[in-house]
């Protein structure tokens, strides 16, 4: 299985943003950093003040292992990888637990717009009404998760294996993912996740009103639109040449969603595939045609040895001075992995490196 925030194989969450060869030493090192789980007292739906509910139950959700049927409404709702947590707090749904951000995260194992989300609910982190957290550094944490006794699984948004499927429905029903792994949109995964919850309408108008605060804050950067686009991942150092994301991935899809245009030389060569990246060889750096090129990286050396390197250095967009690269994992998370309350924090910040390279296009 390959996780997808930076493409390449991996099997756990230990390496988690692994390359297509392996994880630049800062993300291995970011992505092992282990803190102690609480355990604190399980917060049910009630507590939260959201029992009331907008679908009738029992409810079946389709996924890719199958079909699950959720008797009733779920009192008590455990979640694994991204997203899930994030779309279930935003229903007004506390989690009797949910995995620490251990890459991207801050003190907590959380991050600023799901710990702004869980103190409207009264849940903040390091209260008593939180949810648990555990670990997901080693992939599924059935044990602790088991411990939790929750009626419903969610992983919407993830990367389930069918034996990590097989071993959650043993705990309780799970909510798998719909088609391709790390490939759901925070619309689908707010969709799935309302339907699981009893929590329909809600979804709707969520998915409704975030559109909406992204159309708004999208209008102020008329600069953007139209303007094509790479996003790929960039290791000057390694010699691994290029991987370029492609349109089953959230950040290029994030992206077009806002009226930018995946460049033509990715959607070619990925036309047909289920996969979320492609390789591409630093010897073909320059057929990388695209307006604009948006690329995570360590810190700001790493910006200028791109720039720098003979190879890399020649694609266009880079050449022309439209590379948006950021070195805050934070923020690189909250477009990635994206969620009707990452997506409203992360905007004020990315939207103007992505208008200060549009204004470099020539």
């Amino acid at each position: 299985m390959s996780f997808p925030l930076l493409p390449g194989p991996s099997p756990t969450r230990r390496t988690l943003f692994s390359s297509a060869g392996k994880a630049a030493a800062v993300l291995a090192a970011a992505a092992l950093t282990l803190s102690a789980c609480s355990t604190g007292p399980a917060t049910t739906v009630a507590d939260a003040g959201s029992s009331s509910s907008s679908t009738a139950f029992p409810v079946t959700i389709d996924h890719v292992y199958g079909s699950t049927t959720i008797e009733k409404q779920p009192t008590r709702v455990a979640t694994v990888s991204w997203v899930n947590d994030d779309v279930a707090i935003a229903l007004g749904v506390v989690p009797v637990g949910v995995p620490r951000n251990e890459w991207g995260g801050n003190g907590k194992g959380s991050t600023p717009w799901k710990d702004a989300a869980l103190e409207k609910l009264g849940a903040g982190f390091g209260s008593a009404k939180a949810p648990a957290q555990y670990s997901e550094a080693d992939g599924i944490n059935f044990t602790e998760i088991a411990k939790l006794s929750p009626d419903v699984i969610l992983a919407a948004y993830s990367g389930l294996t069918a034996e990590d499927y097989k071993k959650l429905s043993e705990i309780a029903p799970v909510v798998a993912y719909p088609d391709v792994a790390y490939g759901t949109s925070w619309q689908d995964a707010t969709t799935i996740i309302g339907k699981a919850l009893g929590k329909e309408a809600e979804a709707s108008k969520l998915v409704s009103d975030t559109e909406s605060t992204v159309k708004d804050k999208v209008a102020r950067f008329p600069q953007i639109h139209g303007k094509s686009f790479i996003y790929g991942n960039l290791e000057p150092a390694k010699g691994d040449g290029v991987n370029v994301y492609t349109a089953n991935d959230n950040r290029p899809r994030f992206l077009s969603e806002i009226g930018m245009t995946l460049a033509p030389v990715v959607a070619d060569n990925s036309k047909g595939s289920k996969e979320f990246y492609i390789p591409w060889s630093a010897e073909k750096a320059n057929e990388l045609q695209s307006d604009i090129f948006v690329t995570w990286v360590p810190d700001a050396s790493t910006t200028d040895a791109i720039k720098a390197d003979p190879l890399l250095g020649q694609i266009p967009a880079i050449k022309n001075g439209a590379l948006v690269a950021d070195s805050d994992n934070t923020l690189t998370l909250s477009i990635s992995a994206s969620s009707p309350l990452s997506l409203p924090w992360s905007l004020d910040t990315f939207l103007p490196q992505l208008a200060a390279a549009a204004d470099a296009v020539k």
